[in-house]
């Protein structure tokens, strides 16, 4: 269900969800209903890394999770090849 509502989340300068930009590296949901996202931007500089933190946020506390956590992390540094072929055949790319 979180990975589904992360699917709305899109980042802004390449109009792509960010489960298929593969910005998720992890997503964790424990018995408690807490929820834990560990995800990257596609440069260190992104300047749309805020707002999609908190895009994470409301898309996540929307279904009710009582807590999340969103860390970031450059290891490993994102790359095209992260991207679902459905992102790719989006934009063009083989």
């Amino acid at each position: 269900m979180a990975r589904t509502l992360l699917r709305n989340v899109y980042d802004p300068e390449i109009g792509l969800n960010i489960i298929d930009l593969g910005l998720v590296y992890d997503l964790q949901v424990d018995e408690q209903d807490r929820c834990r996202v560990l995800m990257t931007f596609t440069t260190a500089g992104c300047p749309v890394g805020g707002h999609l933190v908190n895009e994470v946020y409301e898309a996540l506390t929307v279904l009710g999770f009582a807590d999340v956590k969103v860390d970031i992390t450059f290891d490993p540094p994102w790359s095209p090849q992260r991207m679902s072929p459905e992102a790719r055949q989006q934009l063009g790319w083989p």
